[in-house]
């Protein structure tokens, strides 16, 4: 048979197509989408790791979406980072489970909630209400009352959905069914598919998504760890300015020097700066007798301009404590001199004070003063209960944390104040027979080895923004008041809100690893 050329070029073409219309048939990375009329946003998010199958070859685009689902979806939807809690903030979200990590962050960013008995049902379906509100939380939304007429069963929708549901609707994120909503009715996989695919086609939501948490100050100090610890440490952390403690006030009023050139050249390497600790290790008399002496004074910040000159440093953290309140004066005199000089040779002033309850401890600081001529204030946000308290309790509760900062913003701009933060908790102890009460200073990774050691009983304190740890050790009874994820990041969302310069970390090696990519979500999450 003659071959004729119309029919060669009808083979060519015929061969063409075939190849390419079964591999776009293989392409599809689930069997039973097909028939979906999410068919397109399930294998957009899956593309985007948004959302996965129930297993290799299935999404099952009909069945209900389970409250662990929906919040795992949100915080890759977020782009947040997955969080290995100390502390699981459900008791029924195990930590062997496959979102036990995703549940923990979308909780620390309050995307989620329980059930009110420290529960979260994480296998339990979600329902359409439910789903709304997660969604319109999670994009921080301002809900409205408007948007439900259009639903004949709006009358089922209950009153604590309704706001969420008239906003997703109003959005378009979510439609209903013959005239309703069926706000009780479960989300299924391919409805939640539709939801995020939609949220991600909206462009002011995309943006918002991809937005970066603005640069801020990251400081670290350095105690108890050699400088290849510190190294170490940083090198896993957020830090971007290093504080080791290099210089203290000496009995003759000169500058003792302890600086490590190595740390230099390695935070020049990693793109670190310097703010070394100037501390007078909290000895009254040497201090007064310095900042009393125009020549001793004036010497001593002579030394430490030319430290700065000599190793190239930024900055110089200034942590004077237990200064006598008659002081005060000659205490911000000293201060705006220290800025002057620094300023000359483009190096910053940063200034650690405690925050203000009307005590001799703090009365030798002109908060407003201070912030004046320093660069920035930092608030040691910590030692509410220290050690030799009369009673025990918090290092850092949430609300005495909250005055704290409140009461120096009132004196100090929000550009101006650094937020230091704890990385150490105390155990306490009291004498059943005595009544006295004793404490050790412990890391957190400490205080976590010896809840998971001991076992405790924990309780999530809701007015202090922290857990209450109790455990029994050698027949006495200890109490912790515990720094961990979810305390650190709520923290740092108050903070946040309040627009401060940054946070401060007293003392880096204290923490465990999960806390920095904790706070790395509160940041990224208050910056969309």
């Amino acid at each position: 048979m003659k071959i004729t050329r119309l029919t060669l070029l009808l083979l060519i073409c015929l061969f063409m197509v075939e190849p390419i219309t079964f591999a776009k048939g293989n392409a599809l990375p689930f069997q039973d989408i097909g028939q979906s009329y999410a068919k397109e946003a399930i294998l957009y998010i899956h593309e985007k790791n948004i959302m996965n199958g129930t297993s290799a070859e299935h999404f099952s685009p009909r069945q209900a979406m389970t409250r662990a689902e929906l919040a795992t979806t949100l915080v890759r939807l977020l782009d947040m980072e997955p969080v290995t809690p100390a502390v699981p903030t459900y008791t029924d979200v195990k930590k062997q489970a496959w979102y036990y990590e995703t549940i923990q962050a979308a909780s620390e960013l309050g995307l989620i909630t329980g059930n009110g008995n420290g529960t979260f049902s994480p296998a339990q379906s979600i329902t359409r209400q439910e789903a709304a509100a997660l969604l319109i939380r999670a994009l921080k939304e301002q809900t409205g009352a408007y948007g439900l007429n259009s639903f004949n069963d709006r009358s089922s929708i209950a009153e604590w959905a309704r706001p969420y549901v008239a906003t997703a609707a109003e959005l378009g994120l979510m439609e209903g069914s013959d005239g309703a909503f069926h706000p009780n009715q479960a989300l299924t996989r391919q409805e939640a598919a539709m939801l995020l695919y939609r949220v991600l086609q909206n462009e002011k939501w995309q943006q918002t998504i991809n937005s970066k948490a603005p640069a801020s100050i990251q400081l670290g100090w350095q105690y108890g760890q050699t400088t290849e610890e510190y190294e170490r440490s940083i090198g896993k952390s957020n830090v971007n300015v290093l504080s080791p403690r290099w210089f203290f006030l000496n009995q003759d009023g000169s500058v003792a020097s302890y600086v490590d050139t190595s740390l230099i050249d390695w935070a020049k390497q990693n793109n670190k700066q310097i703010w070394a600790m100037v501390g007078n290790r909290s000895l009254q008399e040497n201090t007064h007798a310095m900042l009393s002496s125009k020549q001793e004074s004036t010497n001593f910040i002579a030394q430490l301009k030319a430290a700065v000159v000599k190793y190239g440093l930024q900055g110089i953290n200034l942590d004077f404590e237990n200064v006598a309140p008659q002081d005060r004066e000659a205490m911000t005199a000293f201060t705006a001199e220290l800025a002057t000089q620094l300023h000359k040779v483009g190096a910053k002033l940063s200034v650690n004070v405690s925050p203000d309850w009307n005590s001799d401890w703090t009365e030798a600081f002109d908060y407003a003063s201070l912030g004046s001529s320093a660069d920035y204030i930092v608030l040691m946000g910590y030692d509410e209960h220290w050690s030799g308290s009369p009673n025990p309790g918090s290092v850092s509760s949430l609300p005495w944390l909250e005055h704290g900062l409140d009461t120096l913003l009132k004196e100090v701009p929000a550009s101006k104040v650094i937020l230091a933060v704890p990385l150490y908790n105390r155990d306490w102890t009291v004498n059943s027979k005595t009544g006295a009460v004793t404490s050790e200073d412990i890391t957190l990774t400490e205080q976590n080895t010896r809840i998971q050691k001991f076992g405790s009983g924990l309780n999530w304190k809701e007015e202090l923004g922290q857990y209450k740890a109790v455990y029994q050790a050698n027949g006495i009874t200890h109490q912790l008041w515990l720094e961990e994820t979810r305390s650190l990041s709520q923290k740092y969302k108050m903070a946040s809100e309040r627009g401060i310069a940054g946070f401060a970390y007293w003392h880096i090696g204290g923490e465990f690893p999960a806390i920095w990519p904790s706070l790395r979500n509160m940041a990224k999450y208050m910056a969309q």
